[in-house]
């Protein structure tokens, strides 16, 4: 594992990530991405998707393959959570601004197979230091004691894949996004919404047991960067790709608009063209990417789930 901290500028730049991800969730909340659950004196109160696990496809639903959940999230009370919502404005961020110079990220076609490789670290942006440090103020919600490790991983998914049967999403990651990382879906240990209840870094990543670090949904720092219509920002394990897509008034979709796998067909950038064709689509509310897979997912071994093995949790 090879680190560059630098250590100097962390705080500047953290307060800075900081900001901008509070802007891009609000202006989602604002602007079409997500209906709010209420206006607050400090921000925009999210809607809280816990208890949304289903069975079968259900739109604004994980249908997850696991029924139990017996890990440990983060530990203590979330004062940015309030009854049926959460309060970005409120929610700490992990601290550091960590580079990794061993990240690489790369996507190839040969034949019929589409060849994705990756270290599972982030490519263009930092991380935050983990294991979360006594010293930072997340360290009070969130003990998370996992280390961020590479994951040399190289993976064949089907180049033109076609909608099957849907089934639900396993443990562990669902998909692999434009920055290196894997998406994990939007639960946590304990089966709530990941993305409120687990304190995250400046790009909304952490790591799972195994040094896994992943994203529970497209996080702020690819968003940020994702205003065209369509922009493609990752793929599922089933092949089909993910997408930011907006409005002309640059909205975010909502599940409104999407199928109970929280997908879509229609035109989009694909391979250099623009076509006609399912994918999943990225949104503020959850499930935030996907809900079920529409294709025949590939195998992804032995990578860690999110356990979320946390004392006092």
């Amino acid at each position: 594992m090879e680190v560059c901290w630098n250590g100097g500028v962390i705080l500047g730049l953290r307060a800075l990530a900081a900001l901008v991800q509070v802007a891009v969730v609000l202006a989602f909340a604002t602007c079409g991405g997500a209906p709010p659950a209420a206006k607050t004196s400090t921000g925009t109160l999210l809607p809280l998707g816990d208890g949304k696990i289903s069975s079968a496809p259900r739109t604004g639903y994980v249908w997850s393959c696991q029924t139990t959940f017996n890990g440990q999230g983060a530990q203590g009370s979330a004062p940015w959570v309030s009854g049926s919502g959460w309060n970005p404005a409120l929610k700490p961020r992990v601290q550091g601004d960590v580079s990794w110079s061993r990240a690489h990220y790369s996507v190839s076609i040969a034949g019929d197979q589409r060849l994705l490789k990756t270290v599972d670290l982030p490519v263009g942006d930092g991380t935050g230091v983990f294991p979360i440090s006594p010293d930072d103020p997340a360290y009070a919600y969130d003990r998370n004691p996992n280390r961020i490790e590479a994951q040399e991983t190289t993976l064949n998914l089907p180049a033109t894949p076609a909608p099957t049967q849907s089934s639900c999403l396993g443990l562990g990651p669902v998909g692999i996004l434009t920055d290196g990382v894997f998406l994990f879906d939007a639960l946590d240990a304990l089966g709530r919404d990941a993305v409120p209840h687990e304190v995250l870094d400046r790009c909304d990543g952490h790591p799972a047991p195994g040094g896994v670090y992943h994203h529970h949904d497209v996080p702020s720092c690819l968003l940020a960067k994702a205003t065209g219509r369509s922009t493609l920002v990752g793929y599922a394990f089933d092949g089909f790709g993910i997408y930011v897509e907006r409005d002309a008034a640059g909205r975010l979709l909502t599940n409104s608009d999407l199928d109970a796998c929280h997908g879509r067909t229609s035109p989009v950038e694909w391979d250099g063209k623009t076509v006609t064709v399912y994918h999943y689509d990225a949104t503020a509310e959850y499930p935030y990417v996907i809900g079920c897979y529409r294709g025949a997912p590939v195998s992804t071994g032995a990578l860690a789930p999110d356990s979320g093995a946390r004392p006092g949790g």
